[in-house]
């Protein structure tokens, strides 16, 4: 994501590199550079001038300390500046209903349905929520069914009285289903519709009147770029939705709906969708985002998702096997299991400082690990626990078994043996 912003970026900041101070025509060359990558990111005319006139105007009020170079002080400017704009404070979600009713809202195809059930998921997981989906959605064929197969994946129960055909009704049933049973949230999955259909805003409309939402959340396609943003627009002026949820930011190289879409409906950015898994919906962080725009990374997102798969009792367990040089193939395994839940590798290396610039035109596979996971499988029980046992007849079969070669194999398990021996000297360090 930002990828041709950042880079963008990045070359106005040179234009300063080496500058012993800062100067109108200097800042002015910088800021140029910068509209025009703000305009290439897609990002509203009007909101770039006025954005790079900000920055501008901050960096010719402030004296240049001498352990900070012109370059660097503008790239705080800009940063700070970048965090304002896409709305300054992490925006939380109003949960204070009996139930906490949320309305999801949007145009055909935005993913409305997949984002209710990552929702859904991200509520049960972070918050401790019992959740309830309501589907009512009654026009796209199979839009209850897909509802229904998406709450199986994250064990929340889902409302779907399929006799009923009114969407106004079905809410309100849903609403009563939830308060009966004592549900925390109720998230109501509606139709897409157009924000120029009078009937279909009249109907939301009239779903929101029946159920008093504590949240409206327009879902929208962040590839859509500055046509998001309109529509944004539009749907809020009927709607007056109290916050966004921005789906394939993962996909968007611009990133011109992040950087506008605040400013124009002044409503906050509250989730990101950054992949297909349930698991990937993220909260918003402004400042964050402003670290990744200008290859900064985001350790802190990095180490917020690693704590969230960590285990301490295995850790302890691991760390044990580990002292004792008995870490096998099935901690191994284990481990990667953990990584994978943490998100796309290549969305987890772009959280390293540098790495996004790295890794610019590299294409990372999320099934990078599947030929190690196909060999360990290839093992017997007793090969997992006991990696010293690999002889050349074992290695031979587990290499046909796992469709590899011997070459193949053997990298493998020099490179497990040499993890197992820097995890060991690491531990050892720690004691010291």
């Amino acid at each position: 994501m930002f990828d041709n912003l950042s880079e963008r970026l990045e070359r106005s900041f040179k234009i300063l590199k080496g500058e012993g101070r800062i100067t109108e025509i200097n800042v002015a060359e910088t800021v140029k550079d910068i509209r025009k990558a703000l305009l290439e990111a897609d990002v509203n005319y009007k909101i770039a001038k006025q954005f790079t006139d900000q920055v501008k105007e901050k960096a010719l009020g402030q004296n240049v300390l001498t352990s900070v170079r012109p370059g660097q002080l503008m790239v705080k400017i800009t940063h700070d500046e970048l965090a304002a704009l896409m709305g300054g404070e992490t925006a939380d979600l109003n949960l204070k209903g009996q139930p906490a009713v949320i309305l999801m809202a949007g145009l055909q195809g935005s993913g409305k349905t997949t984002h209710a059930a990552k929702l859904a998921n991200f509520l049960q997981t972070k918050k401790g929520k019992k959740v309830m989906l309501a589907a009512c959605d009654v026009y796209r064929p199979a839009a209850i069914e897909q509802l229904r197969i998406l709450g199986e994946q994250v064990n929340a129960k889902v409302f779907t009285d399929e006799e009923e055909k009114n969407p106004v009704e079905k809410a309100r049933k849903a609403l009563r289903e939830a308060r009966t049973y004592g549900y925390d949230v109720l998230i109501i999955d509606t139709a897409g519709r157009l924000a120029v259909d009078e009937q279909m805003m009249t109907e939301i409309a009239a779903i929101k009147a029946a159920v008093s939402p504590q949240e409206i959340l327009f879902v929208v396609d962040a590839m859509t770029g500055q046509d998001a943003v309109n529509t944004a627009k539009a749907f809020d002026e009927r709607l007056d939705f109290d916050g966004v949820i921005l789906t394939k930011l993962d996909g968007d190289a611009r990133g011109g709906a992040a950087l506008s879409i605040r400013s124009v409906v002044q409503k906050p950015i509250k989730f990101i969708g950054t992949g297909e898994k349930m698991e990937a919906l993220d909260v918003f962080h402004p400042a964050r985002m402003a670290d990744r725009i200008l290859g900064m990374g985001d350790v802190v997102s990095l180490v917020e998702r690693a704590q969230a798969q960590y285990d301490e009792e295995e850790a302890r367990r691991i760390s044990k096997k580990i002292a004792k040089n008995q870490f096998d193939f099935n901690d191994f395994i284990g481990q990667l299991q953990q990584i994978k839940k943490m998100g796309s590798m290549k969305d987890l290396m772009g959280m390293i400082p540098g790495m996004d610039k790295a890794l610019k035109g590299v294409e990372i596979s999320d099934d990078a690990f599947k030929p190690i996971e196909a060999m360990i499988s290839s093992m017997t029980p007793y090969e997992r626990a006991n990696p010293a046992c690999l002889n050349g007849s074992r290695k031979e079969r587990i290499a046909k078994g796992a469709g590899t070669t011997i070459v193949e194999l053997n990298r493998f398990l020099k490179q497990f043996d040499q993890t197992a021996k820097m995890m060991r000297k690491m531990q050892q360090m720690r004691r010291r």
